[in-house]
């Protein structure tokens, strides 16, 4: 029987007819699909700037960049995320610190972080920058985490990696109505998808014009910006240190392409969604809850093993279903767990709700090409696992 992966994209004939358009087109990188597509995309949201790069990684180190952050700064995150949240802010040479998430929505705890910054002020040791991460494509508080922002003083970047057509209070993610900027991920497993792939989007004109500089190496060809007359109409300076992490007219066309199915395809991630929460109602798990006030892309499906209540651990159950053909994962092991971080001097128990979280889940098939047949096969599997 075929197997079925946690996540898959979907290509169709217009993706294709896309790409094989530039392909014969006079560009192949740095052409107008890229503008295109940027400028698409931040219109969907209600953002006034995007600035597409070579993946998601590439845009949270460059804000990060453009955000002034550096040695001697503070950057805090979510332990329940993705590596890349935490390694943006050591790759410019920040101190890295974790906030405690909430067990419901398995995000950033608004508690745990206005507990943490009283503790931080009283000893001088304030972020400089928050990443909220949007766990499973399902928005973080916001509303709650901008006002601390302001009482606080630190900058917002959203991580909204797996929330590409999420909606915060009638707003769509991506709008950065409460952050400086967020950064989406257009990687094969996510909503929408480029190949590889990154954004960045803000309403802030000043960390546009940065983040698209330092996209290509620094170089500015705007002669505001020489320290001189130019040479004439080729000339262009290094004004500091950038980095390559272009994206390219095929990636983007792409893009640009998927970007018109994606209320399709979260529409459809939805109905996925309400037929897991039927079926699996009964069994010893605890399903993931949805917040009244956001509607979630739905980009994984985490559920969790009661283990006590199952009489089989979290590993066995992920085992069994992996033995037949169904290829669950884990999202994710605690950033503050692996040896890099613990070499900085985190320890296990440090973040014991993310920990708990972790030790109990299993993200299951979630794409919206999942025939109801194939999840089907996955409720089924279940109910014999746990039965």
């Amino acid at each position: 029987m075929k197997p079925i992966p946690y996540g898959r994209q979907d290509i169709g004939q217009a993706d294709i007819d896309a790409v094989v358009e530039v392909l014969r087109s006079d560009w192949l990188t740095q052409g107008p699909a890229i503008e295109r597509f940027e400028r698409e995309m931040a219109a969907w949201c209600g953002a006034k700037y995007a600035v597409a790069v070579s993946n998601a990684t590439a845009a949270l180190h460059l804000t990060c960049l453009a955000l002034d952050l550096g040695p001697g700064k503070r950057l805090w995150t979510s332990p329940n995320t993705f590596v890349a949240s935490a390694n943006c802010g050591r790759y410019v040479g920040a101190d890295v610190d974790f906030v405690d998430i909430d067990p419901r929505t398995y995000n950033m705890s608004v508690e745990a972080l206005e507990q943490k910054l009283v503790a931080a002020e009283r000893e001088n040791r304030l972020p400089h920058v928050v990443v909220p991460v949007h766990f499973a494509g399902q928005p973080c508080e916001m509303d709650a985490i901008a006002a601390l922002g302001k009482r606080f003083g630190f900058r917002i970047l959203e991580d909204a990696s797996h929330a590409v057509g999420a909606e915060y209070r009638d707003t769509r993610t991506g709008n950065c109505v409460y952050s400086d900027a967020a950064v989406f991920s257009f990687h094969p497993v996510k909503i929408i998808t480029t190949g590889e792939g990154g954004m960045v989007l803000t309403n802030r004109e000043d960390l546009y014009e940065h983040v698209k500089r330092l996209r290509t190496h620094g170089i500015s060809r705007d002669p505001n910006d020489f320290d001189g007359d130019p040479d004439g109409p080729w000339d262009y300076r290094q004004v500091e240190l950038g980095f390559n992490y272009r994206i390219t007219d095929m990636q983007a066309a792409l893009g640009a392409a998927q970007l018109q199915r994606l209320a399709g395809y979260i529409d459809r991630r939805h109905e996925l969604a309400r037929r897991y929460d039927e079926a699996l109602a009964g069994l010893p798990l605890v399903l993931p809850y949805q917040s009244p006030e956001s509607r979630s892309s739905l980009h994984l499906y985490p559920i969790q093993v009661d283990e006590a209540k199952a009489g089989k651990t979290r590993r066995q159950v992920f085992e069994a279903l992996r033995e037949r053909g169904i290829l669950v994962n884990v999202h994710y092991i605690p950033v503050h767990t692996q040896p890099y971080y613990r070499a900085l001097g985190f320890r296990a128990g440090d973040y014991p709700v993310a920990e708990a979280y972790y030790g109990r889940a299993i993200s299951l098939p979630m794409f919206p090409t999942l025939g109801e047949d194939e999840q089907d096969r996955v409720v089924e599997a279940l109910c014999e696992i746990l039965a």
